[in-house]
């Protein structure tokens, strides 16, 4: 009867070291292969280390696979002109009040590379303008001029920002009745402003 409670006491006593020891393996194998491979969660950092990362980010299920025809290859695919933009695509309208002999200024702030189609109208009158851009940290009076012209009532166009920075219209009214003038956006940019207001 004794050595019949120590055989079971120690076959206890060995199931329940084996099964700590399989439960300590699987926690092991849990975070160093399979978060970092099917999640990308890699808190050891050894995932990283073995490539498994790489596995999750190319199984992510929010870029779904793209089947392309039998005739197109994934290289002429990746040849595509496509422009990716970090700014949201905004499409967005403002006017400004001209007085006689005043001039303003419309801008929108965008990084190199965004771009924008415009069109703007004026409303009581023609106006002289000078569409530029001025770079992040620039003095007060360094811009750059795309498009000078004398005595329009509207103007419309695309165009894609050089350089990081301000970039948009001056307007000028060089009548004797108030002009108002309307500017539509629509594009990449991060904000639609009036300098100083």
């Amino acid at each position: 009867m004794n050595s019949q409670a120590t055989i079971e006491s120690v076959s206890i006593s060995q199931l329940l070291k084996a099964t700590i020891a399989a439960l300590i393996i699987a926690i092991v194998i849990l975070v160093t292969i399979v978060l970092p491979a099917e999640y990308g969660i890699d808190p050891t950092g050894i995932g990283g280390r073995l490539g498994l990362t790489a596995l999750a980010e190319a199984d992510d299920p929010a870029a779904p696979e793209v089947l392309l025809p039998p005739d197109v290859s994934t290289e002429a695919a990746s040849a595509a002109p496509v422009i990716v933009h970090a700014a949201p695509f905004q499409h967005e309208q403002m006017s400004v009040t001209l007085p006689p002999g005043k001039g303003a200024e419309i801008k929108a702030a965008m990084k190199s590379g965004d771009s924008f189609v415009f069109s703007w109208r004026s409303e009581g009158g023609v106006v002289s303008f000078d569409m530029h851009g001025d770079e992040t940290n620039a003095a007060e009076d360094e811009f750059t001029s795309y498009w000078v012209d004398r005595s329009k009532p509207t103007g419309s166009g695309s165009f894609v920002a050089p350089f990081d920075g301000n970039h948009g219209w001056y307007w000028y009214n060089g009548g004797d009745q108030a002009v108002t003038v309307t500017v539509e956006v629509a594009g990449y940019f991060e904000k639609l402003f009036r300098p100083g207001h």
